[in-house]
């Protein structure tokens, strides 16, 4: 019975839990889904990490490649992130050029790196007006249930952390490149930005990590990147119902707490990396 009721009147079967403060995963409304990270799952990225937000799926790989620095900024490299979401992830996306989603998706990504100085630019140059690093971001959904970005953020700041560059220098006489594998050095990761979403029912009822229902259903969402010293980085609202100050407040509180808890939760596997 509960089944087809779902199916009939969606809507107001959610707001028989919502009522009742929970959902019908069985979630409070200001609770996350579990989350769970991998650090270096493919071996042939500089780094890597793959991400699961309840079923969100996401694997981020980075590529490490040599070019010529911008003519406007000769001493800066370049980080570029692109956001795949293939028919595999869910059967809302088509084979073909990145839908808009992904594309929205992939410019707030952009946006975060940015805006967080996650990587200083400059740290990716090698020799200013000649060569510096170009860090290719790819990350990949390979299942869709909601909060891609939350997912996405999480994937690029652990695969970033996973990143090993070797020692490059110039040769003087040949102004050529020579590369020293075996002395390798992390990428300085600055600062360490984390998404919070929330989705808002009915214009008023705010709930965190929305499910990809959750999502169809809600009548607006909103994306707040904040970093370890609970600045704001990012403010995403596509449209949707709109909020006042006070709940707007409460999703910075539940960001900076939720910043603190992927933190432990990174900080943990990356130790439990160096010890093996």
């Amino acid at each position: 019975m509960a089944a087809g009721f779902k199916t009939v009147e969606p809507l107001e079967y959610y707001r028989r839990f919502l009522k009742e403060n929970c959902r019908p995963d069985g979630r409070e409304l200001g609770e996350f889904r579990t989350t769970t990270v991998n650090i270096g799952s493919i071996s042939t990225a500089d780094g890597s990490a793959l991400v699961k937000l309840g079923n969100t799926t996401v694997i981020c790989g980075v590529k490490a490649e040599f070019a010529a620095p911008p003519v406007d900024a000769p001493d800066r490299g370049y980080v570029v992130p692109n956001v795949d979401l293939p028919p595999l992830c869910s059967s809302r996306f088509r084979t073909g050029p990145p839908g808009e989603e992904a594309q929205v998706t992939s410019q707030f990504i952009a946006d975060i790196v940015d805006n967080s100085q996650i990587i200083k630019k400059e740290d990716l140059c090698i020799s200013p007006g000649k060569l510096a690093w170009v860090l290719y971001c790819d990350l990949i959904c390979l299942d869709y249930d909601g909060n891609i970005l939350d997912a996405c953020t999480f994937a690029l700041l652990a695969a970033l952390k996973n990143v090993q560059l070797p020692e490059v220098t110039i040769n003087e006489e040949t102004a050529l490149a020579e590369v020293n594998l075996k002395k390798k050095s992390y990428l300085n990761v600055r600062t360490n930005p984390v998404a919070t979403s929330f989705a808002v029912f009915d214009d008023t009822l705010l709930i965190v990590d929305p499910t990809g229902e959750e999502e169809h259903l809600s009548t607006g969402t909103l994306t707040v990147v904040t970093d370890e010293d609970g600045k704001l980085c990012c403010l995403h609202k596509p449209g949707g119902s709109g909020l006042t100050g006070a709940k707007l407040q409460d999703c910075m509180s539940r960001a900076v707490t939720r910043h603190k808890e992927v933190s432990k939760l990174l900080d943990e596997v990356i130790q439990s990396m160096k010890h093996k």
